[in-house]
């Protein structure tokens, strides 16, 4: 019995002492990608597989303005960049789904920064085509 009551001191000791953080800690330069259910309002962009303009379903999206997640469904590690680099999904294993982030209002265009020939879009809010892919990321 006293052993019992003992560890059940020791874990809210650790439950206590790990929930009292002043949530002063450090942001990680690159988000992590996760591996759990995306939230349910947030668009999910898939990644077949590294194929060119073909490489993520769908594509473009109807995305423009809204939370976007990025799920690997392909067997090897991506990581999914906006060719203005504003947003970096960081590396993405197989399985694994990007944290949500938020696509801009007018569109835009993206790229994995690993396979840079796979290219995806995002089109506006309003529905208009996404704007002009500009860079080296772009079908010529």
């Amino acid at each position: 019995m006293r052993r019992v009551l003992a560890a059940a001191i020791v874990l809210l000791a650790l439950a206590l002492i790990s929930c009292g953080g002043s949530g002063s800690g450090s942001t990680p330069s690159s988000p992590t990608p996760s591996s759990t259910t995306p939230p349910s309002a947030a668009v999910t962009i898939t990644i077949v597989r590294q194929n060119g303009a073909q490489s993520f379903s769908p594509n473009p999206a109807s995305a423009g303005g809204q939370m976007v997640v990025f799920r690997n469904a392909d067997a090897i590690l991506h990581r999914v960049r906006l060719n203005d680099a504003s947003i970096d999904t960081g590396d993405l294993p197989p399985g694994a789904t990007s944290r949500a982030v938020q696509m801009p209002a007018g569109g835009t265009n993206y790229h994995c920064s690993i396979h840079p020939d796979m290219i995806g879009a995002v089109n506006a809010a309003s529905g208009a085509p996404p704007p002009t892919c500009q860079g080296p990321y772009c079908d010529d």
